[in-house]
This record gives structure tokens, C-alpha cells and sequence, in this order.
């Protein structure tokens, strides 16, 4: 069952700002996650190269937002 896994910015946080809602295929969300790892992948080695810290901020919380999809997904294709 997929909306288990929630994401929440921040220390001692208790709302999540989102999950896998229901009736959304746990394929897309997969999908939606890779999507994710790839904008990761390139803010991650522009941030390096144009030495810009803001952009390695992005990659870090977006593959948060990724983790929580697959993870999720997971849980949502074991059931």
C-alpha cells in the first residue's frame, strides 16, 4: 500500500509535505523518481563545476523527495 512513507523538511517536523497519494500507479511514481535522480545528477556536477552551493542544497532535498517516492513505491509493490 503506497502513501505510507511520507516527506517532511526539517528537524522535528510532524506535517508531511507529501506522499504517493492513492490511486496513483506505483510504476509512475517510480518513474517520477528516476525523473528526479536525473535533475539530481546534473544540479549535483553543475553545482560542483559552477561552484554554486545553492544548486548541491536543490540536488540534496529533490533526492529526498525521490527517496520518499521509491520507498514508498516500494512498499506499495510488496502488498
Amino acid at each position: 500500500m503506497a502513501g505510507k512513507t511520507k516527506f517532511y523538511q526539517g528537524e522535528g517536523q510532524t506535517d508531511p509535505l507529501f506522499c504517493i497519494e492513492p490511486g496513483i500507479p506505483c510504476q509512475h511514481a517510480r518513474d517520477q523518481a528516476s525523473e528526479l535522480m536525473g535533475c539530481v545528477r546534473d544540479l549535483t556536477i553543475s553545482g560542483i563545476m559552477e561552484e554554486k552551493p545553492q544548486m548541491l542544497w536543490a540536488a540534496y532535498y529533490l533526492s529526498a523527495l525521490a527517496k520518499a517516492l521509491m520507498d514508498d513505491a516500494e512498499l506499495g509493490m510488496s502488498h
